[in-house]
């Protein structure tokens, strides 16, 4: 099915749960859309970038993906920062992927440095945020990692059956995995037909994530643009990776992890390694840096799991 802007994948050890299984990751793929989209004028995240800098009373769904944000923010020493709305739409990612035009004329433009992530106030008390006026959030580095986690454990909850949960590359399980736990395929495109995939993993338990550079990408003049914006610089991160993957004690974790190294650049595998990330990470050169005891063998590899 498509949701989020991307291809969602579904997987039960018990083909019995099945229906149940995709009306529960429908209805929570629904929701986070309803109040985490940056381009749905209907959504609470808008309703939350209309306000003057306020004090904002938000569902119990958007205060968690915003405080997940700061958290990957925080975690990561703000290589993902949520507060890179506007440098994003600057950049032309300004709506649906789907609708980005491929090229265009050259961006008249002066990146400006993310307004900081530490910015925004959240209380739990009142379940409300606070955006400081102009700031636009963008939980598009965590949002979905989010869902996928959410969807998972909830449908292992609901079946008492294993699950994996694929969103566009980001993934989640839950539940008992079945025997060599859950093969997954590594590549830059999410859609690449299996067959064509030459790299695959086995996880048992949390998550695994995948960044690249070269699929969200688009021209405007002679720059070629993608979607991962340096908070430091409120441009694109320098390409030094093409492709990063990663687990995680969640989907959210390892998302936060390979969306980081790309920012980090030449920094990414000691700072994943500290981090305790099982990582493969592709050079723009196409030589290949594996850490934390990701497997080596490109056609079949044994379980990497956290």
């Amino acid at each position: 099915m498509r949701a989020l802007g991307t291809t969602a994948t579904l997987v039960v050890t018990d083909t019995a749960v099945a229906d149940e299984a995709v009306a529960v990751l429908r209805q929570e793929l629904d929701a986070v859309d309803l109040a985490c989209s940056r381009f749905r004028r209907d959504s609470e995240l808008w309703n939350l970038a209309r306000d003057d800098g306020g004090d904002v009373v938000v569902s119990p769904l958007l205060f968690e993906a915003v405080r997940v944000a700061c958290a990957a923010a925080e975690r990561t020493g703000g290589a993902v920062d949520p507060t890179v709305g506007r440098a994003v739409e600057a950049l032309g990612y300004d709506r649906d992927f789907a609708a980005v035009a491929p090229t265009g004329d050259p961006l008249d433009l002066v990146p400006r440095r993310a307004p900081g992530w530490w910015r925004i106030e959240c209380d739990p008390v009142r379940s409300s945020v606070r955006v400081p006026a102009g700031v636009l959030v963008d939980l598009g580095a965590t949002a979905k990692a989010l869902s996928a986690d959410r969807a998972a454990a909830r449908i292992a909850e609901g079946t008492r059956c294993g699950v994996l949960v694929n969103l566009g590359g980001d993934v989640a399980v839950a539940g008992p995995a079945p025997p060599g736990g859950w093969a997954v395929g590594i590549a830059p495109d999410s859609s690449t037909p299996l067959e064509a995939v030459t790299h695959t993993v086995a996880i048992t338990a949390g998550g695994l994530a995948s960044s690249s550079t070269s699929v969200r990408s688009w021209r405007r003049g002679d720059r070629r643009l993608h979607h991962i914006v340096d908070p430091r610089t409120g441009d694109v991160a320098t390409t030094c990776w093409t492709l990063v993957s990663a687990t995680g004690a969640s989907c959210v974790d390892a998302n936060a992890a390979t969306t980081a190294a790309v920012v980090w650049g030449p920094e990414a595998p000691a700072r994943l390694e500290a981090l305790g990330h099982a990582a493969r990470l592709v050079h723009v050169d196409g030589s290949i840096v594996r850490i934390g005891g990701w497997p080596a063998d490109e056609r079949l590899s044994p379980e990497v799991s956290r």
